[in-house]
C-alpha cells in the first residue's frame, strides 16, 4: 500500500510546479487547517487531487473569506469574488440604517451564496435589516440558508426584533408581482447578476467552466436587446424597478457589472427605470465594478 505522506509530498510537488512554491505552499497550509480531527487519513491526498484537476480551492476547502465572515462554498454555487466583497464592505458604510421598529427592507436578486445580504446583515446594527436573497437555483438557495445558519443570522421573521434577518427566497426574478410581495418598497437593491458575454464565456478557463453554475454566469438571454453583450439581466432588473411602489424614496440600488459595462448599465438604468442619478464605482484593481443608483 503506498504511503499517504510520500503521496502528498508528490502531489504537493506537482501543484508547486503548476501554480508556484509559494502559492502550492499556502494552499496546502489552508488545506490542512481545513481538516478536522475526524477525517480519514487520505483526505488531504484526495484535496490535492481535486486542486490539481483544476477544481476551485474555494470548493476544494469548503469554505471561502467574504469580509470578516467566512462563507460555506460548495458547488455549483458562484463563488464570492474579491471584487464583489469590496463593494459590498463599501455599500455598507453607504448605509443609513433605521430603528429596529422600522428595519431597512434589502432585496438582493440573484443571492448565489447569499454572501451580499449576509455581510450587509453582519455589519450593520443588529435590528435594523431585514434582507431578502433570491435565486433560481435550489442549490444555491440551500447554500445561502446553510450560510445564514453558520453565521448566526436568523432567516424568519418575528424571532428576535433586535437581530437582523437574512430571507433566501427560491424564485425567478422575472416574477415580479411574487418579489414586489416580499418586502416593497425597498430601500436597498443589489444583485450581482449573470453578465459574462457568450462568446466571452466559451474563453473562461476551465477552472470557473466546468465547476460553477453556467446560469450564475451567462448573462446573454433570447429576446433582450443589446444580444451578446452580457446585458439581458440588466435589462430585467431596470423593467422591475421602475414599477410603482418597488423602490421607497431615496432608496439605493447597487448592482455588479463586468468590464466595459458600467456605462452601458447606467444608461439602462436611466432610460428603463428612470434612475437618474447614477455614478460608477471602481474596484481596487482599475476596473469599473459597480453602477450605484439612488431613487
Amino acid at each position: 500500500m503506498r504511503n499517504p505522506s510520500a503521496h502528498v509530498s508528490q502531489l504537493s510537488k506537482r501543484l508547486a510546479s503548476l501554480l508556484g512554491r509559494e502559492s502550492a505552499s499556502l494552499e496546502l497550509k489552508w488545506m490542512r487547517q481545513s481538516l478536522k480531527p475526524s477525517d480519514p487519513s487520505f483526505k488531504l491526498q484526495h484535496m490535492l487531487e481535486r486542486r490539481l484537476q483544476g477544481e476551485p480551492l474555494q470548493y476544494v476547502l469548503g469554505t471561502t473569506p467574504f469580509g470578516p465572515l467566512s462563507l460555506l462554498s460548495r458547488p455549483p454555487t458562484l463563488i464570492p469574488r474579491p471584487e464583489t466583497e469590496d463593494w459590498t464592505l463599501r455599500l455598507a458604510n453607504t448605509i443609513s440604517p433605521k430603528s429596529s421598529s422600522h428595519p431597512l427592507s434589502v432585496l438582493d436578486l440573484c443571492t448565489g451564496s447569499g454572501c451580499i445580504p449576509l455581510l450587509l446583515c453582519h455589519l450593520l446594527p443588529p435590528g435594523s435589516t431585514l434582507a431578502f436573497g433570491v435565486d433560481i437555483s435550489e442549490r444555491a438557495i440551500e447554500l445561502a440558508t446553510d450560510n445564514a445558519a453558520r453565521c448566526n443570522i436568523p432567516t424568519c421573521t418575528g424571532a428576535d426584533a433586535l437581530r437582523n434577518v437574512f430571507v433566501p427566497v427560491l424564485g425567478d426574478l422575472r416574477d415580479t408581482d411574487t418579489l414586489k410581495e416580499l418586502g416593497a418598497p425597498f430601500d436597498v437593491v443589489t444583485a450581482n447578476p449573470p453578465y459574462v458575454p457568450t462568446q466571452e464565456y466559451d474563453q473562461l478557463s476551465p477552472s470557473v467552466k466546468d465547476y460553477e453554475d453556467p446560469r450564475a454566469l451567462l448573462g446573454d438571454l433570447p429576446g433582450y436587446p443589446t444580444q451578446n453583450s452580457g446585458l439581458s439581466f440588466y435589462h430585467i432588473i431596470a423593467c422591475f424597478l421602475a414599477q410603482k411602489g418597488v423602490l421607497r424614496e431615496g432608496a439605493i440600488v447597487a448592482l455588479e457589472v463586468g468590464d466595459r459595462q458600467a456605462g452601458d448599465v447606467e444608461k439602462i438604468l436611466h432610460s428603463s427605470a428612470g434612475l437618474k442619478n447614477t455614478e460608477i464605482w471602481t474596484d481596487p484593481w482599475g476596473k469599473q465594478r459597480v453602477v450605484l443608483a439612488h431613487a
